[in-house]
């Protein structure tokens, strides 16, 4: 069988030209250089790796060594280990957030002050007017003046018998009598009995008597009111009958035209609010506001301060100990013992403090400052004597030369004494005797 073939074909290409050849020299130099590059950088990934490598094997090392002293340990103790490698790791980081967190509060702390006391102080905004204690009955003329006094002074002396208070008749203002009593109800009661028996008008012994007891029974009726209301409106019941007649005094007591109901009404609100701001115990601080002055109304004893007098009543209700101790500190007559007694006493100031809040003459008030400091300066070697926070702390600077340090004691002793006998000053006077010696010597010159 006999094939057929077409033309034979070479497979020699044909020679290039020069142009060519050098473009293709071009191109394989590019290739040769990226290969190079290429070479480069894989070495340069060996060496990481390889030093990858050894830290590991490094790490392996170590692990390996801890290993076998954990071996040899107790759990605990390998545990120690730990947490302390732990500690250490953290302790930087942890310093640092504390720096951060410090700065933090240095910048917001006054800010945010302001704005605590500030809110604090608007919930203590209540409808407040002051009122001035008046002991004086107005006579409607000079008849009536010696029909109350009686025959030979028998209307007058039973009305003082039965009310507990002096009748002061003073010839300057001969419309007026004056009733005098340190007991604020007392002088109520004889205040209300008396108008009652001038519109009465039948003023002899017995119907004086008959008053001033149905007078009495309709004051204690307020007085009791006053001490629920005042309970319910701060938050707080079961409290004992006892105690909520003695808050029900707080009706008729002022403090420098401040009544003591809206004074504690106006603290409680307070208080309550900046426990609840920092997270204090709201209750405690509710009933040490509300308890704070009780002592002031207490009239059963003349011994010791508001504060003592008050410490002793709630004592024997068995008021909570952390209740008592807001009470005895909150005029600073004892270290604060915790939080709540703490902000009991800046409630009690920012509600005393405010603008508005009391009110005193103040010629009678530089008078009261006078009096304090002549009676310390009055002692044998004091040189100076400076009242500070409104009378409420004396500071007696002594001559050393005159007065030893053993009898710095009785000094301060007698020193109070005599103001608490002689000064009206509100709650209690602390007495500070400084004694200072100082040595003085010049250089010999040559």
């Amino acid at each position: 069988m006999q094939r057929s073939f077409g033309p034979i074909q070479s497979n020699q290409s044909t020679p290039t030209s020069g142009g060519d050849f050098n473009a293709r020299e071009t191109e394989l130099a590019k290739r040769e250089g990226v290969l190079e590059e290429k070479e480069r950088q894989a070495a340069e990934k060996q060496k990481l790796i390889d030093d990858k490598l050894e830290q590991l094997e490094k790490v392996r090392k170590d692990l390996v060594s801890k290993l076998e002293k954990v071996s040899s340990m107790s759990r605990d103790e390998a545990q120690k280990i730990l947490l302390e490698n732990l500690d250490q790791e953290l302790a930087a980081e942890i310093s640092k957030k504390v720096k951060e967190a410090e700065e933090e509060i240095k910048i917001t702390a006054d800010e945010k002050a302001k704005e605590v006391l500030a809110d604090a102080m608007r919930h203590g905004v209540t409808d407040y007017i002051s009122e001035f204690t008046t002991s004086k009955v107005k006579l409607p003329d000079e008849e009536m003046k010696g029909r109350i006094i009686g025959k030979e002074g028998r209307n007058v002396r039973t009305f003082e018998q039965a009310t507990g208070v002096d009748v002061v008749m003073d010839d300057e203002i001969p419309d007026t009598l004056i009733l005098s009593s340190f007991d604020p109800v007392r002088r109520e009661i004889a205040k209300v009995s008396l108008e009652r028996l001038m519109e009465d008008g039948r003023i002899q012994p017995q119907k004086i008597e008959e008053i001033v007891a149905k007078t009495r029974e309709d004051v204690n009726k307020l007085m009791r009111a006053a001490g629920e209301k005042l309970c319910h409106d701060v938050g707080v019941y079961n409290l004992p009958v006892e105690l909520i007649d003695i808050l029900g005094r707080f009706k008729y007591r002022y403090s420098y035209g401040q009544n003591l109901i809206l004074h504690t009404q106006e603290e409680t609100q307070i208080g309550i609010a900046l426990a609840k701001e920092i997270g204090a115990d709201a209750n405690i601080v509710r009933l040490g506001c509300l308890l704070h002055d009780i002592g002031k109304v207490v009239t059963e004893t003349e011994e010791g301060t508001h504060v003592e007098k008050g410490v002793a009543l709630v004592k024997k209700f068995g008021i909570p100990e952390k209740i008592v101790n807001c009470i005895a500190e909150h005029h600073e007559d004892k270290p604060f013992s915790s939080v709540e007694s703490i902000l009991v006493y800046i409630s009690d100031a920012i509600s005393g403090g405010r603008p508005g809040a009391r009110h005193e003459n103040v010629e009678d008030y530089i008078k009261r400052m006078g009096d304090i400091e002549k009676i310390a300066t009055s002692y044998e070697g004091v040189e100076k004597a400076f009242a500070v926070q409104a009378g409420r702390e004396v500071r007696v600077i002594v001559i050393p030369e005159k007065v030893p340090d053993d009898e710095l004691p009785k000094l301060v002793h007698d020193i109070a004494e005599r103001i608490s006998k002689e000064v009206m000053v509100p709650g209690a006077v602390k007495i500070t005797a400084i004694r200072e010696t100082r040595y003085t010597e010049s250089t010999m010159t040559v």
